[in-house]
């Protein structure tokens, strides 16, 4: 029994380190099929409403307890990470955990409401608890550019000797509430691992909760030999899950995460991973077999009907005081409602944008929508026409996967063009630079003045809002031809059915 300890290790570490380097990787050569290893957490597999991964999910539950806990929710090894870490601290505290009372109240509490608020509307808790996403953040918003300035650093140390093999790389701007968010996150898992293990898992954590009822009923279980146990405590004082009570030899298998501590610590076989419906006098116990069959049927129920009547999130606008704009969702979100319901704001897509066009919302998609990404153009940042990374990358179908060619044909904003603001307008000057640059010819040029001055047109058909206009314009701080947020992306027509202007301009009004 005690190589499973090793087993659990190695595949813990096998899903977690793909998963981390994916997140933090800066330079795009990890390859996009990492992100395989994320559709197979809880909520984005539930969001999804991907069968085939939900079953598998909840079959591993059924035989082997909470094993998604210790191996694949990259949280959870996160926490054992912290938790190991934080023992260096201690001085001659080799054990510090002891059984302890599970806080029902709490732990049932929080994954009731997360349920009940998500069906009435809102995805709000779920984003917020998901253990997946929160991971998700925490490595985008906190480790991440601490690795891009630490690659920074050593760009500008080496180009000193001359060597420039390092390159510096652009920080994502700053976004005040998502670094708040995951900065709280860090801290409370960080705080619980150092002082109780797992107790983030077993309080906090809606789908630790969720599995903590699965797995009473599971086929394996962690079980003390009350004939060989000596009372020592070794195992429960080893327990990060603090499931163990020693003294009534009993382990509360809610909370227990299958981490396997126990078994290589007990040195005299007392306590054991065993199958749980072993024989009474020749017959089997039927009832448990019934109840766990039972509560497997009601779990699995109760998971599908969750994601399948959730409602639309309210759409806030933001405080710009000249444009109050619907925000501008990635590519292949489709609807508004569809990808505020499915989007668990892990930020995967931001951390893969190659343009760092996509941030972490604040309130533009209202409260429900913290951290779930939108495009923000700033000076020559914009959604590259041939670029279709984040619908690639997304775990869930918040993000329908599209092809490059689909891509060029999907609307994610509308152009705008505010003629009193442009420079040929005020200042009857030469521009073109929005027409330039629009991959569509959405934006073309048609004749102003006599003498041969020119100013923009629209043609909002071939837009499809990827931005390259409104970061080349050159009026600040409110650009005189903009993108804005549609509430359903539809497919714009191809561009080789307008007309093109051929004038060359050689100054863009900057």
């Amino acid at each position: 029994m005690k190589y499973l300890k090793k087993i659990r290790v190695v595949l813990s570490l096998l899903f977690f380190l793909p998963i981390i380097l994916f997140f933090i990787d800066f330079t795009g050569k990890l390859p996009t099929q990492f992100h395989q290893l994320l559709s197979i957490q809880w909520i984005p597999a539930l969001l999804s409403l991907n069968f085939i991964i939900l079953i598998i999910l909840l079959i591993l539950s059924l035989l082997f307890g909470r094993i998604y806990c210790s191996v694949i929710c990259p949280l959870g090894v996160f926490q054992d990470i912290l938790s190991r870490k934080t023992m260096f601290f201690r001085k001659k505290k080799k054990f510090r955990f002891e059984y302890s009372k599970p806080n029902n109240i709490i732990r049932y509490s929080i994954l009731a409401l997360t349920v009940i608020v998500f069906i009435f509307g809102s995805s709000f808790l779920v984003l917020l608890f998901d253990p997946y996403s929160t991971f998700g953040r925490i490595i985008s918003q906190l480790f991440r550019p601490l690795v891009i300035w630490g690659n920074n650093g050593l760009s500008v140390l080496l180009s000193k000797v001359k060597i420039y093999s390092v390159y510096e790389v652009k920080q994502v701007a700053f976004i005040p509430l998502a670094f708040g968010v995951a900065l709280l996150f860090f801290y409370k898992v960080t705080e619980m691992s150092w002082s109780k293990g797992r107790s983030y898992c077993n309080v906090i954590c809606p789908v630790g909760t969720g599995l903590g009822l699965l797995s009473r009923f599971s086929l394996f279980r962690i079980k003390i030999e009350e004939t060989k146990c000596t009372s020592c405590r070794v195992c429960e004082k080893q327990c990060k899950s603090q499931c163990i009570d020693s003294k009534n030899m009993k382990v509360d298998d809610s909370r227990c995460v299958t981490c396997f501590n126990c078994l290589s610590s007990c040195k005299n076989g007392g306590i054991k991973y065993e199958f749980r419906y072993k024989k009474v006098q020749g017959h089997p116990i039927s009832n448990e077999i019934s109840n766990g069959r039972r509560t497997f049927l009601m779990t699995s129920g109760a998971i599908i009907a969750t994601a399948a009547l959730a409602k639309p999130a309210k759409v806030l606008s933001n405080n710009d005081p000249i444009l109050s704009r619907t925000p501008i969702m990635p590519p292949g979100a489709g609807t508004i409602k569809h990808f505020n319901n499915h989007c668990t704001g892990c930020q995967l897509c931001v951390s893969k944008c190659p343009m760092q066009v996509l941030k972490p919302a604040g309130l533009q998609y209202g409260i429900t929508g913290i951290t779930q990404p939108h495009l923000v153009f700033s000076t020559e940042v914009f959604c590259t026409y041939d670029c279709n990374i984040c619908t690639t990358v997304c775990p869930t179908t918040a993000l329908q996967k599209l092809t490059v060619e689909e891509k060029k044909l999907t609307q994610i904003g509308m152009v705008n063009f505010r003629k009193e603001k442009c420079v040929v307008f005020t200042n009857d000057k030469d521009c073109g630079a929005c027409s330039e640059h629009c991959p569509t010819q959405a934006v073309h040029m048609i004749p102003y003045k006599n003498d041969g001055l020119t100013i923009p047109e629209i043609t909002k058909d071939l837009c499809i809002g990827c931005g390259a206009c409104e970061s080349i314009c050159p009026v600040r701080p409110y650009q005189a031809i903009y993108v804005e947020g549609v509430n359903t992306q539809l497919k714009a027509k191809k561009p080789s059915e307008a007309k093109k202007f051929d004038k060359k301009i050689n100054d863009f009004g900057f």
